[in-house]
């Protein structure tokens, strides 16, 4: 007998994939056997044997380019949280499964597995082939799980155009109107390092203007000023969807985010609905790590401050410097020591099924296209020509906070909600074929 959404789901979250270490191949196993019992083969990689990625495929009509159903199996921490349950038991209360992992994305990853076994069973009349992708260390680097396989399996890829895989589909509220944004692209990571050089000296004596005075007007600068404002095009569309669905004054309000003269100002009057919004308009950089002397009693002559930044789609890490050395002064010795790329522009040519399959389930819905701030394993997968949605969709309570509890205690997932995203997905399985060219 099929396993259910819901079924499949308690499995792969009472794996502990913490990550590190990740020891993803407990829930890989487990898929693949369960695959297996459906009469679906697959292939296990592995750059780890600890860390394998899965891959099986189902046959379909050549009509259509392959499309990719890609999600990862590694969760992040429960470390010095507190808990109602224990974060592993995926315990079922008050009609919401409880567990690590529920939302990113061991949930999606269920919905993903129980539409391809469904597609299987039904002998499903899919357009093209559909390829099931189980990931290693997402939450991570990448390296044991999409970044490894693009580098040494592109093959298997081949001819891919579109791909599902997390951060979007899930409804939203916004000013009492339902919005179901679909992840089209995403920011960039473009980690930065900034040295400061002064003189050296004795934590005795009196020393002003040295680097570690030169530490604190950087952070205070970055603390009170942003990078500059840039209206960019998938944001732009963004922004269009969402005031399309709402209102005078406030669909009037949101367009002038896209007119560069009043971005700032439009995000100053937002108050805290201003800080989401903020970062898909800015290059961002947050200070996050200080090397300095290494005895409490020598003043540094150097100091190196590491900065997790964050690029818009379409710009790139030359922009980054610049906009640092305009803000904080020439003489600054700044580097960039990682950057992911990822597409300048999406392709949206899946766009318009995934929006109608989502209106059929939710009439009074507004599908809209989203950018996400963080980063996904769609940047590696970018590499290949593939475009990622962020297409895992949840109909969810209004006042469920999906990124508050992501990655957080307590995390969960609507029973209904788990449902909802299968048979959406299994909808697109029939229809991915309609995609325009």
């Amino acid at each position: 007998m099929m396993s259910t959404p819901i079924e499949i789901l308690q499995a792969l979250i009472r794996f502990d994939t913490t990550n590190p270490p990740g020891n993803e191949y407990l829930a890989i196993n487990w898929a693949r056997d369960f695959l297996a019992n459906s009469g679906i083969e697959c292939t296990l990689l592995a750059k780890d044997p600890n860390r394998p990625n899965l891959i099986a495929r189902l046959k379909g009509s050549g009509s259509a380019p392959p499309l990719l159903l890609q999600g990862h199996v590694d969760v992040v921490t429960t470390a010095g949280q507190d808990w109602k349950v224990p974060p592993f038991s995926a315990e079922i209360q008050d009609n919401f499964i409880w567990g690590r992992g529920t939302l990113d994305m061991k949930g999606a990853v269920a919905m993903m597995l129980s539409a391809f076994v469904k597609a299987h069973h039904e002998s499903a009349n899919l357009p093209g082939d559909v390829i099931l992708c189980l990931l290693a260390d997402e939450e991570a680097s990448g390296n044991f799980g999409a970044k490894y396989l693009v580098e040494e399996h592109a093959a298997i890829f081949k001819d891919v155009r579109y791909a599902l895989g997390e951060a979007g589909g899930f409804s939203l509220e916004i000013m009492g109107k339902t919005f179901f944004p679909i992840m089209v692209a995403e920011k960039q990571i473009c980690w930065t390092k900034i040295t400061l050089h002064g003189a050296a000296g004795h934590g005795s004596m009196i020393h002003r203007g040295g680097t570690m005075a030169q530490l604190g007007k950087i952070l205070q600068t970055l603390d009170k000023k942003r990078l500059p404002a840039h209206i960019t095009k998938p944001v732009t569309e963004m922004i269009m969807g969402i005031a399309g669905g709402l209102s005078f004054p406030a669909n009037v309000l949101l367009k002038q985010l896209i007119n560069p003269i009043f971005t700032d100002r439009i995000l100053n009057s937002m108050g805290g609905s201003g800080k989401l919004f903020e970062p898909l308009f800015h290059n961002t950089v947050n200070a996050t790590i200080v090397h300095a002397s290494d005895k409490i009693n020598v003043i540094p002559a150097e100091v190196i401050l590491e900065l997790d930044g964050r690029l818009l789609p379409g710009l790139n890490p030359e922009n980054m410097k610049q906009e640092l050395w305009n803000l904080l002064g020439r003489k600054i010795d700044i580097e960039i020591v990682h950057h992911d790329a990822g597409p300048s522009e999406p392709d949206m040519g899946l766009f318009p099924v995934l929006s109608d399959v989502l209106r059929k389930r939710d009439p009074d819905g507004h599908p809209i296209p989203f950018v996400m701030m963080a980063v996904t394993d769609a940047r590696f997968f970018s590499k290949l020509g593939i475009q990622t949605y962020g297409f895992t969709p949840m109909q969810l309570p209004s006042d469920f906070k999906f990124t508050e509890l992501a990655h957080a205690a307590n995390e969960r997932i609507p029973i209904d909600a788990v449902d909802f995203g299968t048979q959406a997905i299994y909808e697109v399985l029939h229809r991915f074929g309609e995609a325009t060219i």
